[in-house]
């Protein structure tokens, strides 16, 4: 039985509200967790190359990034991973949301930098439905443009 886009999303935004309900406060998840997340402009792609592990506490990391993208009006977005990245179910869950918001903005988005490993998960969870995983950044630039 495969899960509708909205039934990944309300899953998604149940893990996240519980695991922040278990966050002492707001200021404690930067001193906590830090991702720095770069934009930049390749012809009509938006790339936002992510450093840093996804967990529950990237959110408001990757929902300012997202924001900015889509404030200049990005139609395809790439989401740039460090190979040596983790990614926990909280983390998943952050980017099921994010993916969320590019489908309700027909925006389309694409994937690099994942590991074998986060690849396979990619595709088990569902993301690979609704984003494209892509070897290289040159074969993402090539084909979302």
């Amino acid at each position: 039985m495969t899960r509708s886009f909205a039934a990944y999303l309300e899953v998604a935004y149940d893990d996240i509200q519980l695991l922040r309900s278990r966050l002492i406060d707001e200021s404690s998840v930067d001193m906590l967790h830090r991702n720095e997340i770069n934009l930049e402009q390749h012809g009509s792609v938006t790339l936002l190359d992510i450093q840093g592990d996804i967990t529950i506490l990237s959110e408001s990391f990757l929902n300012d990034a997202y924001a900015d993208a889509n404030s200049r009006g990005a139609g395809k977005i790439l989401l740039k991973f460090e190979k040596a990245a983790y990614i926990n179910s909280g983390g998943i869950s952050v980017l099921i949301q994010l993916l969320a918001k590019t489908e309700q903005n027909n925006q389309t988005i694409g994937i690099i930098g994942l590991s074998d490993h986060f690849t396979k998960i990619f595709n088990m969870v569902g993301i690979t439905k609704f984003a494209k995983i892509y070897k290289t950044r040159e074969d993402a630039l090539k084909a979302m443009s």
